[in-house]
This record gives C-alpha cells, sequence and structure tokens, in this order.
C-alpha cells in the first residue's frame, strides 16, 4: 500500500485556452493548439489527471519526455518539454509545447493554469536551515487567532482551513504548489504560510508566487549532500529576499550569515534577534520558561511592546515567534489587530514533532523532536537542561544516503550536551546502518565531556533502553525522527512512529 500523500488540486477547474499560455510563456509549438483546453498541469504521470500539460524535464536517469505516451494514455491533452525531449514527446501524437528550460518556467506555467494570480491570499515565506517549520506553524496559529481563514504549507502537512494532509517534500513543486493555492482559494483561505527550503528556490518550486513577507531564521551546517558547500548553500537561500520571490523581509541576526542577508537582500528589510548583545530593530526576549510554555517580550521601534507565550520549550523557540510576529506586521497587518491577537495572550499552536512532550506527569520527561543538524541539537538540548533537574539523555541516529559532513558534528554536540547518549538508527535508507553508527561513535569520541553512551539498533530498542536509564527527574530527548510516520529502510516507507514508541516504553517501564 502505497504511503505517499496525494497532491491537492482545485475540485473545481477552470479550463484555459492553451494558445493563450504562449502569451505569457513563449513556446515553439509542433502541432495545432486549436480547441485545446487545459484544466491542471503535472510533472509526473501519477498525479495526472485528465486535461493536463504534461511537462517532460530532464531527470538524473531519464528524460520526463520519455513518459509522453503514458501522459496522454492518461489524459493529458498536450506535452510542453525541451528540444531534447521533443522527438520522445512527438510519438505520443498530441501538441508539443518546446522551451529552452521547462523547469526554469514551470512557475509561470502553473501560474497561468491555475490563475494564482488572481485573488490571491495574503502569502508569508519563510526560510533557513532550522526553524522553518516552527515558524510556518506560529505564524498559522497566529493568522487564525486574527479570525483569518489560514493556509499552511511545510516540511510536516499542507493545510487548508481545517482540511490537513501529510506532505511528500518541504516545498512541493510549482505545480503542486499552485494547485494547492488554488484549491486554498476554493475554500476561502485569506492567507498563507510557507516554508521555503533552499532546493525550492534553486528548482524553481516558489516561481510565480509573489510573497507579502518573506523570513530568515538561521543559516547553519545542512544539506551539503545538494550543495558544493556552505556558501552555495547561502546563495540558494538568498533569493527569497529578491523581488521576483519578495515584497519585504525580517531577518534574523541569531546566526553569522543573517547581517550577509541584510546586506545582500534586493527588497526593504528588517532585522530581529534573540541575542542581547547584537543589536537589531526588533528583539525577543524570554522572561519564564518551564517544561509546558515558554513566555516572551517582543519589542521594537517607537517603543512597541507585545507579550506572549508559545507552548513549547526553547530561546529559540521564541525567537522563531517574534519573527512570526514582525512578519505579520511587514505583510500590513495592522499593529492593534497583532496586539488583540497575541498581546498577553498564548499562541495556542501544536507543533508536531518539534520539541514534542510526549510523557506524562510522573517519571522522566521524554521529547520528541525533529532537529537533525548540529545547530538544531545544540538549541534544543540547551532548551532540555535548562528544564531538568536530574540528567539529560540523548536517543538519536542521523539520514542515510545523506549529507555525510554533518555527522560528526552532530555526535559531537549531543555527547557535550547530555549526561548519556544512545546512538541508534533513523532513515538508513540505502546505506549500511552500523556503518552511520560507527560514524556517529566517532564523532561523540570527539567531544570534550564524555558522556555515558550505548549503541542500541533498531530504534524500538534504543527508547526501551534510554527510558529504563531514567529516573524521575531526568529528561531524554529522542532527536531527528519528530512528525514523521515512517522510516526509510532501502527505498521502503515502513510505518514508524517514534511518538508512539517513546509512550510504550513509559508505559513498559510502568510511567
Amino acid at each position: 500500500m502505497s504511503r505517499i500523500p496525494p497532491v491537492l488540486r482545485p475540485e473545481h477547474p477552470a479550463p484555459r485556452p492553451l494558445v493563450d499560455l504562449l502569451a505569457t510563456v513563449p513556446a515553439a509549438v509542433h502541432g495545432a493548439l486549436d480547441d485545446i483546453a487545459v484544466t491542471g498541469v503535472t510533472l509526473s504521470t501519477a498525479d495526472l489527471h485528465p486535461g493536463d500539460l504534461f511537462v517532460g524535464v530532464r531527470g538524473e536517469h531519464r528524460h520526463g519526455a520519455e513518459f509522453a505516451a503514458d501522459a496522454v494514455a492518461k489524459g493529458a491533452v498536450a506535452v510542453m518539454t525541451d528540444a531534447a525531449g521533443l522527438a520522445a514527446a512527438q510519438s505520443a501524437g498530441v501538441p508539443v509545447l518546446v522551451v529552452e528550460n521547462p523547469r526554469g518556467v514551470l512557475g509561470a506555467v502553473s501560474a497561468w493554469v491555475y490563475r494564482t494570480l488572481e485573488e490571491r491570499p495574503l502569502l508569508f515565506g519563510v526560510t533557513g536551515t532550522n526553524g522553518k517549520t516552527s515558524t510556518a506553524y506560529l505564524l498559522d496559529q497566529m493568522l487564525r487567532q486574527l479570525g483569518m481563514v489560514a493556509g499552511l504549507s511545510s516540511t510536516a502537512e499542507r493545510r487548508i482551513a481545517d482540511e490537513r494532509v501529510v506532505s511528500r517534500l518541504t516545498t512541493p513543486e510549482a505545480t503542486e504548489m499552485h494547485a494547492l493555492l488554488a484549491r486554498m482559494r476554493e475554500a476561502g483561505v485569506q492567507a498563507v504560510a510557507v516554508e521555503v527550503s533552499a532546493q525550492a528556490l534553486s528548482r524553481h518550486r516558489v516561481d510565480g508566487i509573489p510573497f507579502d513577507a518573506v523570513g530568515f531564521t538561521n543559516l547553519t551546517h545542512d544539506h551539503l549532500d545538494d550543495y558544493a558547500d556552505m556558501e552555495e548553500y547561502y546563495r540558494a537561500k538568498l533569493p527569497l529576499f529578491f523581488p521576483e520571490h519578495g515584497r519585504r523581509g525580517v531577518v534574523s541576526l541569531d546566526s553569522e550569515y543573517g547581517p550577509r542577508v541584510m546586506a545582500d537582500a534586493r527588497i526593504p528589510v528588517v532585522s530581529i534577534t534573540s541575542r542581547p548583545e547584537v543589536e537589531a530593530d526588533w528583539r525577543v526576549t524570554v522572561t519564564h520558561e518551564d517544561p509546558f510554555r515558554t513566555d516572551f517580550t517582543l519589542s521594537g521601534p517607537d517603543g512597541v511592546e507585545l507579550r506572549s507565550s508559545i507552548p513549547i520549550i526553547g530561546h529559540h523557540m521564541a525567537a522563531n515567534a517574534g519573527l512570526a510576529i514582525v512578519l505579520l506586521l511587514e505583510a500590513g497587518v495592522p499593529l492593534d489587530q497583532v496586539r488583540d491577537a497575541v498581546h498577553e495572550r498564548p499562541i495556542a499552536a501544536y507543533l508536531p514533532g518539534r520539541t514534542e512532550r510526549v510523557s506524562g506527569d510522573r517519571g522522566p520527561s521524554v521529547f520528541v523532536d525533529f532537529g537533525h543538524s548540529p545547530d538544531a541539537f545544540e538549541n534544543t538540548l540547551a532548551a532540555v537542561r535548562r528544564l531538568t533537574t536530574g540528567r539529560t539523555i540523548m536517543v538519536f541516529g542521523a539520514d542515510g544516503d545523506r549529507d555525510t559532513t554533518k555527522r560528526h558534528d552532530m555526535a559531537r554536540v549531543a555527547a557535550e550536551g547530555c549526561d548519556i547518549l544512545v546512538i541508534t538508527d533513523h532513515h538508513p535508507r540505502f546505506e549500511d546502518p552500523a556503518s552511520i553508527r560507527a560514524t556517529l561513535l566517532e564523532g561523540a569520541a570527539l567531544a570534550t565531556n564524555t558522556p555515558e553512551i550505548h549503541e542500541v539498533s533498531p530504534p524500538e530498542q534504543a527508547i526501551r533502553v534510554a527510558v529504563n536509564l531514567a529516573r524521575e527527574g531526568d529528561s531524554i530527548l529522542w532527536a531527528g525522527p519528530g512528525h514523521q510516520d515512517y522510516r526509510d529502510i532501502r527505498g521502503v516507507r515502513t510505518p514508524y512512529s517514534a511518538r508512539d514508541e517513546a509512550r510504550a516504553a513509559l508505559r513498559e517501564a510502568g510511567w
């Protein structure tokens, strides 16, 4: 049974004469476009609907145009591709539009097909290595507290008002993104928070989407399997702060790349920080923290001050909430309305798998978190340690077939921040999990602090070992799986829930 979530599309698409697309996206036409109308656009035959324009792009191993005949058999009425895909596309027997870079125009094509620039909602985009999802969820909740019908596109899920679907990618392909926005328009959505990855910007997934306000959380070591180095990774993020993507920006100065974004942005930007020693337009100050909430104050220009709280631990999470508030203001939401929504009121967001407490009132506190980078480990461990009267226990593994350069740093940071470290498996994919664990053990040995270390596989057993080692007053942080409901083992998505496993382990231990 497939565990791949569906693509969300408008339920009542309006047909568009394909010949009219040429005014937006010039193309060489092979075949007659007379009387051909399209109702959708897709890159994938698996998601194809009758009436679609099928777009064939060059892939890593094959050219998408090779699947044109299959697309037409499923109801595609035309194909768009490049010169290399023309012959394969023509053999399918429908008109072919040839452009130099199909992926590069996919945003414009999708915006035209789904009319996403017409009667569009207020649009927010958030990028950064860590904190994108949390900021998007906090923003979504604030929009709801403002009384708006809200939409969300995040790593964890897509939301259309109260409808929820698990996500495939952090940021969907341009075809899916515009279809989602069109579906949101049908549902009366007034404002949308979108998590924007570096890959989304590099691969044109948010092209054609004019964000009213865009936010930058931080940039730290990650994704160097996709980018040659940190400079290339930074350059991939930066275009969100160019006029083709954003109107106004909010930039956190809590990482070393924040000032660079401020300097390199080509749109008006304001700054925010949670660091006392850093000067910024806006400042977040944590005023109280306990296992169930974090209180903070946001202060800004002209003496503006807002006090609020979030139902999650961590100074970095308060910083994300402050960023979300300033995004609302920069997008034009009046200060009085924002004040009514959040001032001296909790931001009642549920952040799935983000330092999510899954334990009860007795026994050790257990937190499940999606963090999978050295910086995420450092921030989350620090938050857990501040609230722990006993020992801090950490459980984690590393993704297979992903950025291997961060594994030593992840393990070193984990070892330096905890009293007991349990190294286990996560998504091994096509790598040998024992080899991944061996690399993590090497990294842990580099720490200045030497915790008690256990190597336990599989993760179901690892969390039980951690719980059995724990006592009242201890805290367990299980980093990596977060909200995900599967493990990727040799290309197969095996059903799996860290939250359920942690709760079962606690019950079995008598907690």
